[in-house]
């Protein structure tokens, strides 16, 4: 194997799945033998670093930079990070969640990692038209990665970019971790339960959820998991009581440790508008709690492979949902590591080391 000089850039360290998926991507590599380095744009950070992963910190976004964000200011940032990153030597440079600034590298490796489905994201027309534009203007006849397969077929098809490459590389994982954190003390419910660990957002139609829940009528309690604003909170807790099911939903609200609760799950249940490749139905997997799934753009569709496609389910069939549902209710399916094989990390680095 080739060794090669990663380095990463990232607007900051503070949020959900990408920085996370990037931090352990960019660990692995180096566990691996690879040189790698992760460069963030502002000194903002939420996530466990591991240990021997060097950061560093460009601080080239500061309230200065945010309040007169013009092209000139973005191109300004990124002189700043190639002035860092060219004494680095990287072979491969992977922008995440910052492309708006990275756009202006000509560094000839560079790809642009995009961990969403934007296609899906918009039901305004001209919002939507807009968000196309600002992909093919960012992205035309440059490199990407995108996070599933989904997300190249509609960056291709949908959105209509003609980009240099796109290749499709999962994030990866190990189990271990996961187990470990699920080993962890939480007060789990007792007894079955599904669960859908979700952010309280409209995309992620918690009412789809419970309108199909109702219609199984299954006995099995629904346990959600997230915040959200009190508005969005407040409109779904009020569903719950239009559908009488308050004897019936649990609210857990927000844990930083949710792999106790998903661990412990009969099912895990996703009902989401758009995704780009969930995380919770691959951990779900590796967790070994079967997941019932609508099949929204994208991922989920890749995820629930082989048997487990029967519990992929049309966006908008309600009816089949709760069918679902009774069917995981009345005879779970059992996962085995070849439901997941394809995500774990012996599968997925040696592609970014082929990039």
């Amino acid at each position: 194997m080739t060794r090669k000089r990663f380095a990463f850039v990232i607007e900051d360290l503070y949020g959900g799945g990408a920085q996370k998926s990037l931090l352990y991507t960019a660990d692995q590599l180096r566990q691996r033998g690879h040189a790698v380095k992760v460069f963030t744009l502002r000194e903002r950070i939420e996530h466990r670093l591991p240990e021997g992963l060097e950061i560093e910190n460009l601080a080239v976004v500061t309230r200065f930079t945010k309040a007169t964000s013009t092209v000139l200011t973005e191109r300004w940032q990124a002189s700043r990070i190639k002035r860092a990153l060219t004494p680095w030597r990287p072979d491969v440079v992977i922008s995440c969640s910052c492309d708006k600034i990275t756009r202006h590298l000509d560094f000839p490796n560079l790809y642009f990692w995009i961990k969403s489905d934007v296609s899906a994201k918009f039901s305004d027309t001209k919002q939507r038209e807009r968000a196309f534009a600002k992909v093919r203007r960012f992205y035309k006849d440059r490199q990407v990665i995108a996070v599933s397969q989904g997300v190249k077929e509609n960056l291709e098809q949908i959105v209509g970019l003609e980009a240099e490459r796109i290749v499709p590389i999962y994030n990866p994982y190990e189990r271990g971790p996961f187990m470990a954190m699920a080993e962890e003390d939480a007060p789990v419910p007792e007894g079955d339960y599904f669960l859908c660990v979700a952010a309280i957002e409209p995309r992620k139609r918690h009412d789809r959820l419970l309108r199909a829940y109702a219609e199984s009528a299954v006995t099995t309690p629904l346990a959600i998991m997230g915040k959200g604003k009190p508005e969005h909170e407040a409109a779904v807790r009020e569903q719950i009581k239009e559908l009488g099911l308050e004897d019936r939903v649990l609210w857990l609200g927000y844990h930083h440790n949710p792999y106790p609760f998903i661990r412990h799950a009969k099912a895990m249940v996703l009902t989401s508008d758009a995704e780009g490749l969930p995380r919770v139905l691959i951990e779900a997997l590796l967790l070994h709690t079967p997941v019932v799934s609508v099949d929204c753009p994208s991922g989920p569709r890749e995820i629930l492979t082989q048997e487990l496609a029967d519990f992929l389910v049309a966006t908008d069939d309600e009816t089949g949902l709760a069918q679902a549902l009774a069917n995981m209710d009345r005879a779970p399916i059992t996962i085995e590591p070849r439901h997941y094989q394809q995500f774990l990390k012996e599968t997925v680095l040696p592609q970014f080391e082929a990039l």
